[in-house]
């Protein structure tokens, strides 16, 4: 990715579509007694407000001619990978639940990249899952995803089933890759003793950050983080964790949920050095720290607190089953027996194919790329873990560091 701040112009038709977000997003504000609306808000806004948000309209916002690549459109390795986890726990998560196999549940399935390449694998094993649910909201995401697998594991399209909410008593595993980055988050700034809440207000025709004091619940959540410095600080929360949590503990009888996103713990979060926060935007390809730029064309990410995850987790009745870098958990479950496999299975120009799959092997694991930026996180609910120690964190476990 390429930090920048000169963004490309949008097409006439793109510009048209964000005018119209604009228009919704301003005749919010200008509703409001306070006339303004957090920033959490108008982040929720520009990446969900229906039929224009950012990841509910119509756009390719994933891969090559998107705004950004996923680990699973950069390899397939990754996705095996992940598949090998779930195969060393679906017949033990169904176990003495009527169930010869568990089920998967991928929460927002991108491209449907992963669904494919996870259910090819699991062929392979023979330890399909009862049913791979995709819970997406995107029509066009939706569209996108069931063309991938028809295209890739059309005998295996049965399997797929799309869910517009979360099941009741579900017995599987639970696969979120790069969901909780794409929670709205309050952002905050503290001046000493003076903390204020970013807001968001029209004015002279254009959106425009505002700082305001910080209502009681989010002050007393940046006093909680005793942050040590000496100067102005500009950082996130995201308060949706716990009640999100919450509703997925309600709807697993029996499940394993597996996370994997780019973040810290909080020691790492909110070290003094890092004073303006995490919350970036892409734009076709592009880094920028512009957030208020064409609302609806561009991704607004924050990175993940795992510490905040696992606390919310622990206040849930979840069970903090591993927690490790991606390197770890990629090298755990196999990621070079499966570079080995497909180097193997490759007949011709096998040279320029190890080039290509050796770069996409650095590309997921280098610490200096995803593989210590990317973190991954279980959590478990009725699994025995003195008879589970999951594959992915057998060496390299850092629960101690949450």
């Amino acid at each position: 990715m390429n930090h920048t701040q000169s963004l490309p112009e949008p097409s006439p038709d793109a510009l048209s579509h964000s005018e119209k977000l604009v228009s919704v997003i301003r005749e919010e504000i200008q509703s409001a007694e306070t006339q303004s609306i957090s920033f959490r808000r108008y982040m929720e806004m520009a990446l969900y407000q229906p039929k224009l948000g950012y990841y509910v309209a119509g756009s390719h916002k994933i891969g090559k001619h998107g705004d950004f690549i996923t680990a699973p459109e950069i390899s397939s390795l990754f996705s095996q990978c992940v598949a090998n986890q779930c195969a060393q726990i679906l017949q033990k998560v169904a176990s003495g639940c009527g169930l010869s196999n568990g089920c998967i549940l991928e929460l927002g399935a991108g491209s449907g990249k992963m669904a494919s390449d996870i259910l090819l694998e699991l062929e392979q094993q023979q330890q399909l899952p009862e049913s791979y649910y995709i819970l997406d909201l995107s029509p066009d995401l939706i569209k996108r995803q069931q063309d991938t697998i028809q295209k890739n594991a059309a005998h295996l399209f049965n399997k797929v089933e799309w869910i517009t909410s979360l099941p009741q008593d579900f017995v599987g595993i639970v696969l979120g890759n790069e969901v909780l980055d794409a929670m709205p988050v309050d952002v905050f700034t503290q001046n000493g003793n003076d903390i204020y809440e970013h807001h968001v207000i029209w004015e002279n025709e254009k959106l425009v950050e505002q700082l305001k004091p910080a209502k009681p619940k989010l002050r007393e959540q940046v006093l909680d983080l005793k942050l040590n410095t000496e100067k102005p600080y500009t950082s996130e929360i995201n308060p949706n964790i716990n009640a999100w949590l919450k509703n997925l503990t309600e709807s697993i009888e029996k499940g394993l949920i597996l996370l994997i996103d780019y973040g810290y713990t909080k020691d790492e979060y909110y070290l003094p050095e890092r004073n303006k926060g995490t919350l970036i935007c892409h734009y076709q390809h592009l880094v920028n720290e512009s957030p208020l730029f064409y609302p609806g064309l561009q991704d607004i990410t924050a990175n993940v607190d795992f510490t905040a995850v696992a606390e919310a987790a622990d206040a849930n009745g979840l069970q903090v089953a591993g927690f490790t870098s991606q390197l770890h958990f990629l090298t755990n479950t196999g990621l070079e027996n499966y570079f080995l496999k497909k180097l193997e299975s490759k007949n011709e120009n096998i040279k320029e194919y190890q080039y290509q799959l050796a770069q996409q092997v650095r590309t997921l694991s280098l610490p200096s790329e995803m593989g210590e930026r990317f973190k991954c996180i279980a959590l478990s609910k009725g699994l025995d873990e003195s008879n589970t120690q999951l594959l992915g964190f057998e060496n390299f476990d850092q629960r101690f560091r949450l």
